[in-house]
């Protein structure tokens, strides 16, 4: 085997010539050919009495072509392996031309290599870490989000307000015209819940049962295609509203909530522990969002086009079947690939620096570490050694948590060497919710 090796216009492409013998492609065409004889099933001749002429006849064709693509695959891998090559992404293999007495067939392989990859300065990337205390207030608030959750309607006898659970028949208009989706009949909708547009449910409010009211709403610019940013005009019929009457704070509501023998204290303990692991959680995935985002930032390396162009694929197919989840058609849609491409680059430099900086630091997932995060996941369930058996029970299912560990691995590595300051950081900040 022959071979060249030519660097292209990109810093990472590189273009390899391989020549296999075509002796040595004859060879092993022949003793395929003989050992599919020996099995091979054709009408009037019983298994291996089948003449080798009619064989190459019906497979030889088919034969050759896996000899070639085979011999191709590996001389390709031989002659990276011999110049030490890291392969990015999939080559793409174009046939030379041979001349007339060629002994050999000829073919290029064009092909990305993984970057070196440089970090700066670590110690100038700032990192603000959340410091958020769990107050008796908030497991009080807690409380009172479990009891509407669980609470139970009756007649109001008065004109809806927020909290209300309405029944509603509802038509909307575009310019006199009625529209898809925009209808409804035995509709029920918690007013100020935020499952229908703001203006929609707060439109609601002071409507009484029996009573009919008409509306223009604006649909937002961040609303399905075919609606954003026009004004409708709904007219909607209250059929009934409905009060919440929320469960007492005692020892049926603990035993609802699964605490066995009713303890109110506990249940609370219990309510606050939950909190505090969600507060945690939290808080390690801000930072684990500033320190990934810092390590891109921080990182000088050419990215190879062929992993951004994969990375381009799947972020479609994912916004392609989220649309389909939505109710959206998605028929012959064609998203085009500049929508994807800036967060597929950015997705696959951190990738690589992440790779990089596991290999050179020995970051890999401890299995002590993974049991330790599995059984603290697996504490938040009824029977935890039942979750603790489903995650050992399939490969897939811990190769999942294995790479949580190695990110935060990656994100403990950092985090000694880059520029952390503590941040006070209210409650409701963190978790993404408003004060009542």
């Amino acid at each position: 085997m022959q071979q060249a090796v030519e660097t292209k216009q990109s810093p990472l492409e590189r273009q390899l010539t391989v020549a296999v013998p075509i002796a040595q492609l004859e060879t092993e065409i022949s003793d395929r050919l003989k050992k599919l004889a020996r099995t091979v099933k054709m009408q009037g001749f019983r298994p291996g009495k089948v003449p080798m002429k009619m064989v190459e006849r019906h497979y030889g064709f088919q034969v050759r072509q896996e000899v070639l693509s085979d011999s191709v695959v590996k001389s390709f891998d031989d002659a990276v392996r011999e110049a030490n090559y890291r392969v990015a992404g999939t080559p793409r293999f174009e046939p030379v031309a041979a001349g007339e007495g060629a002994t050999a067939v000829q073919y290029q392989a064009v092909f990305e290599v993984y970057p070196e990859i440089t970090l700066g300065e670590l110690a100038a990337v700032p990192v603000k870490r959340p410091v958020t205390p769990v107050t008796e207030a908030d497991v009080d608030r807690t409380l009172e989000t479990l009891r509407k959750q669980r609470a139970k309607f009756k007649p109001a006898g008065r004109a809806a307000q927020a909290g209300d659970l309405v029944n509603i028949d509802f038509t909307g208009k575009i310019d006199g015209e009625a529209f898809e989706g925009g209808s409804g009949s035995n509709f029920t909708v918690v007013v100020g819940e935020g499952r229908m547009l703001p203006d929609f449910e707060k439109a609601l409010a002071g409507l009484a049962k029996g009573e009919t009211k008409t509306f223009p709403i604006v649909f937002p610019e961040d609303y399905v295609e075919h609606l954003r940013g026009k004004t409708a005009e709904f007219t909607v019929t209250a059929n009934d509203v409905a009060e919440p009457e929320l469960p007492a704070v005692d020892a049926e509501f603990a035993k609802a909530l699964g605490v066995a023998d009713g303890d109110v204290e506990r249940m609370r303990a219990e309510i606050r522990q939950n909190i505090e692991r969600e507060v945690k959680k939290r808080i390690a995935g801000r930072v684990k969002e500033q320190v990934m985002e810092g390590l891109v930032d921080c990182a000088s390396f050419d990215v190879p086009r062929s992993l951004v162009d994969s990375q381009v694929g799947r972020m479609r197919e994912e916004a392609v079947e989220e649309l389909k989840n939505r109710g959206m058609t998605t028929d012959n849609l064609q998203l085009p690939a500049e929508l994807f491409a800036e967060r597929a680059e950015r997705r696959v430099k951190l990738g690589l620096v992440v790779g990089d900086l596991v290999r050179a630091n020995s970051l890999s997932a401890r299995p002590e570490q993974v049991r330790k995060v599995i059984e603290e996941h697996a504490e938040s369930f009824e029977q935890p050694e039942e979750m603790v058996r489903w995650f050992y029970g399939q490969r897939d299912r811990l190769a999942e948590v294995e790479a949580l560990c190695v990110e935060d691995n990656v994100v403990e590595w950092s985090l000694a060497r880059m520029k952390v300051s503590d941040e006070p950081t209210p409650f409701d900040d963190l978790m993404g919710t408003k004060k009542a």
